[in-house]
């Protein structure tokens, strides 16, 4: 009932979000007619849709982002026809075209003198619905990646159905104050024709900002700011789960887009170092947090036979949930690695459930090599299909869960950090199920080198950026990006901070930017110590050179593990690379990387 609750005042907040401006003269071209049969209708038309859409999209996969897609540019040329025939009444008698003659019609039936039909509304309620494009704060991203994870469900539904009928609510009053408004001015002589034009151009420029996408660019990015705070709060004072914070979100399936009136949201965001959750703080007491979800599912295990929750009884399990290319986890596995081998005679079994973000990571031998390579000796379960990820109904990389040894969950914690508290929770479970080894009881410590290496978290003013135009922001090439299909883009020449490009020929896809052919650049304006990049040689394999610049000249003692002083480097398996690791004075600096082969793929920054 809490997450109702909170789901409807996350969609009341919607209407003060700049990014829901496009869609505000759609619902005001009704303010002239009864509410009940006109107002009304398309509101219920837009929350419906909306619902049924987002609920699809969370647990449907890519089908449903194309069909939406269809459904988005019909029912931007409906509302584009609806403005026309309210902005000139005439024009479909000038031009005699079938599409306006409906649109004047249409057009008449909602303005005209005499009773409107509640099915026109309900029709200009599904095509608003299929435009809408509320941004994904934490309240709607809690909703998303619930429904992503957990599957379909009538309770994903019902919130869907709360977020969008809060944003009905407040557009409802909107509607019903711009009602009198309307009616005040149609008194006056002349008056209400002005407005009737006045409202079919905002409609006009509502579907050209959608058209053009500035509802999921400058505007949503706008609405974060000016929202996400007291949706934060809510989700907080109603008991949510916490919001970014430190651990790597999954989004869902894992990788779960939705896409509602072209906008592409990701459920959670990705995150720093630092910790997320930590559930059975402090060592004196570790609560019964329920019996341990089963280990079936995975579609390969490495390092050990299949293993089962059955057959671990007696031992205590720490289950570690990652992915090889996700920074956080990196940071974490010298941890990881240091208790499985240091408690291991006392009774630890450490299970690594590698569960994929990209496409690469569902390869099995990508993930043999990275565990060969990053010297990985414990269990590790291949679950490309997130059956383990589903029945433990995690939600971040990395998350660490503590089971005892009569097959009790004890423990949790989400992202970086807590490491000693972490181990004393291992050390308190092997002492409970007998552990003679007190001499062991010291904590751990770790000196994590290269990516390893924890964050500067002091001087990160960078966060995760993604490549791929389901969760890329902050795009600031010449050319809009266009998806799927291979282009020629500038590179910014003084990008704000968090703001890239790209240079050169490259097919922007739904988690990658290829390069197509010839030499290209990205661009990146960063404040972080460390900047890595997700890479990956293109179709074929064949390995790709590069050079790496910052603020134009070779990183010198600044580059990273896998670039030369000169900046120079190869792309040979897809995976984090770290580009840029400073020392001293650490401020703004523009980051380049040129590919001098194609084809190569560019996934992710992340920053430390």
């Amino acid at each position: 009932m809490l997450l109702i609750l909170l789901a409807y005042l996350g969609g009341v907040l919607t209407i003060v979000s700049p990014c829901i401006l496009p869609v505000l003269p759609f619902v005001f071209s009704r303010a002239s007619q009864p509410f009940v049969r006109s107002g009304l209708p398309l509101l219920a038309g837009m929350a419906l849709t909306f619902a049924a859409v987002a609920t699809l999209a969370a647990v449907g996969g890519g089908w449903v982002v194309a069909a939406n897609q269809y459904g988005r540019w019909a029912a931007l040329v409906l509302l584009a026809v609806f403005g026309l025939a309210l902005l000139w009444p005439g024009l479909s008698a000038r031009l005699a075209r079938p599409l306006v003659a409906a649109g004047d019609r249409l057009s008449q039936t909602a303005q005209g003198d005499g009773q409107p039909r509640v099915g026109a509304s309900l029709l200009l309620g599904v095509a608003t619905g299929l435009l809408w494009a509320p941004c994904a704060g934490p309240v709607l991203g809690l909703i998303l990646t619930g429904a992503a994870l957990q599957g379909a469900s009538v309770g994903t539904t019902l919130l869907l159905l709360a977020y969008a009928a809060g944003a009905a609510t407040s557009m409802a009053a909107a509607l019903l104050l711009g009602g009198r408004v309307f009616a005040a001015l149609k008194r006056s002589l002349g008056v209400g024709e002005w407005v009737r034009r006045g409202l079919g151009g905002a409609m006009l420029a509502g579907v050209a900002a959608i058209a053009l996408g500035l509802d999921t660019g400058v505007l949503a990015r706008l609405s974060t700011a000016s929202t996400g705070g007291i949706e934060q709060a809510l989700v907080d004072r109603l008991g949510g789960e916490p919001h970014g914070g430190g651990a790597m979100a999954m989004s869902g399936g894992p990788s779960m887009m939705m896409q509602a009136g072209g906008a592409m949201m990701a459920a959670a965001d990705g995150a720093g170092p630092s910790m997320v959750a930590t559930k059975g703080q402090g060592t004196g007491s570790l609560p019964d947090q329920g019996e341990v979800p089963s280990l079936d599912g995975a579609v390969q295990w490495l390092n050990s036979p299949p293993l089962t929750t059955a057959g671990l009884r007696g031992k205590v399990v720490l289950v570690d949930f990652w992915t090889y290319s996700c920074i956080n986890c990196l940071r974490a596995m010298p941890y990881v690695k240091a208790w499985a081998e240091k408690y291991k005679d006392q009774g630890l079994v450490v299970v690594g459930v590698h569960a994929p973000e990209f496409a690469f990571e569902r390869d099995a031998a990508n993930v043999g090599k990275a565990v060969r390579d990053l010297g990985i000796t414990y269990p590790v379960a291949i679950d490309n299909n997130y059956a383990i990820w589903r029945a433990f109904q995690n939600r971040y990389w990395p998350a660490h869960y503590l089971i005892d040894a009569q097959g009790r969950m004890r423990y949790h914690h989400f992202g970086e950090g807590n490491y000693a508290e972490s181990e004393r929770a291992i050390q308190q479970l092997l002492r409970e199920a007998g552990s003679a080894a007190p001499a062991q009881d010291g904590l751990t410590q770790v000196a994590g080198q290269g990516v390893h290496q924890p964050a500067d978290l002091k001087t990160v003013r960078s966060h995760e950026t993604y490549l791929g135009y389901e969760r890329a922001e902050n795009f600031a090439s010449a050319e809009p990006a266009v998806r799927d299909q291979a282009k020629t883009y500038t590179a910014p020449a003084q990008p704000a901070l968090n703001a890239w490009g790209l240079a050169g020929q490259w097919t922007v896809g739904a988690e990658r930017a290829t390069l197509s052919g010839g030499s290209g650049r990205i661009v990146y304006r960063f404040q972080a110590r460390d900047l890595h990049l997700v890479l990956g040689p293109g179709a074929g394999g064949k390995p790709v050179r590069f050079k790496v610049t910052v603020d134009g000249q070779p990183p010198g003692a600044a580059h990273g593990t896998d670039v030369a002083a000169d900046g120079t480097g190869t792309v040979t398996d897809q995976r984090l690379y770290q580009l840029v690791r400073q020392g001293g004075d650490i401020r703004e600096r523009t980051f380049s990387i040129e590919f001098l082969d194609a084809p190569v793929d560019a996934y992710a920054f992340t920053f430390g």
